[in-house]
């Protein structure tokens, strides 16, 4: 995947809003050993790092948010539950921990792959439907946090078809409990049916998301 395929950092260097409404009709792609997946973007949220209660990086930098800090347009990938690795990409200007949180999407490259690594789905449109699910269909773990997407390297972002506004709604965030809960920063587009199930926010604190 060249380098002038993705998109670039100027498109991250932006408010995380913006970021995270325009990543609508993206394609995130993931080339490994394997082959390669390439998923289109239908789902995203939103996360305002020091200033938003529902952001890991909410108390200030940490080992673990290091990279929400640095430069946007790169990887923070994290495991939840002790279960699964999500997917977010950093936005905004350096220091501000802006993030998107990648939830669902499309398989549109590398299907077979993507049944292979989620063989629990029994439909494709379930394939990338929630943000574990999504990172688990792309082969995303551990080792792709910190990843530079504007680099042209594996793992990257392809700008797609653009989404009218028609196509798209805000609603709040999944899972979201506490100050954060009522953010309406979660996007998709309308009457897809890879977008995840709406869950309100309880069992998860306000800082174990992105």
């Amino acid at each position: 995947m060249g380098a002038a395929l993705t998109l670039d950092r100027s498109f991250f260097d932006r408010d995380v809003l913006a970021v995270a409404r325009d990543l609508l009709g993206g394609v995130v792609r993931h080339e490994t050993p394997e082959g390669v997946v390439a998923v289109r973007l239908t789902e995203v949220e939103a996360y305002a790092g020091e200033s938003d209660p529902g952001s890991h990086a909410f108390r200030g930098p940490t080992p673990r948010t290091r990279v929400m800090f640095g430069p946007p347009g790169f990887a923070y990938v994290y495991f939840s539950y002790g279960m699964h690795w999500c997917v977010n990409l950093v936005c905004a200007p350096e220091g501000t921990a802006s993030a998107v949180l990648l939830r669902a999407g499309q398989v549109v490259e590398g299907v077979d792959l993507a049944r292979s690594r989620r063989p629990a789905a029994r439909r494709d449109v379930d394939l990338a439907r929630g943000p574990a699910r999504l990172a688990q269909a792309l082969g995303v773990d551990r080792a792709q946090d910190g990843a530079d997407v504007c680099s042209g390297g594996p793992l990257g972002v392809l700008p797609g078809h653009p989404v009218g506004d028609g196509d798209v709604t805000w609603g709040p965030r999944v899972g979201v409990s506490g100050a954060g809960a009522p953010t309406p920063w979660r996007v998709s587009l309308v009457n897809e049916p890879t977008v995840s199930a709406y869950r309100v926010g309880g069992r998860r604190s306000p800082t174990r998301k992105t």
